[in-house]
């Protein structure tokens, strides 16, 4: 299989990955953080997804800061 194609299947299910969004959560002991619609790579067969490295980055920047106001419960859209 060339790499390339390799790239687009899910390699759990061997199902069609393409761009997508999915929801983020982060337990944070005391509350949790959920970010919606957060671009991501998502398998049509099996709902499978992966976010890359820069929008990782971007989670983690949005979860300090929820970690910073303490609340029990904050969600937000990806922006």
């Amino acid at each position: 299989m060339n790499r390339k194609k390799s790239k687009k299947l899910c390699p759990l299910c061997a199902g069609t990955k393409k761009t997508g969004t999915t929801t983020f959560t982060a337990d944070l002991e005391f509350g949790v953080v959920v970010v919606r619609k957060v671009p991501a790579t998502v398998c049509g067969q099996c709902g499978a997804d992966w976010i890359d490295d820069r929008i990782a980055r971007q989670l983690e920047n949005i979860v300090n800061d929820a970690r910073k106001k303490r609340l029990q419960v904050e969600v937000t859209s990806f922006s």
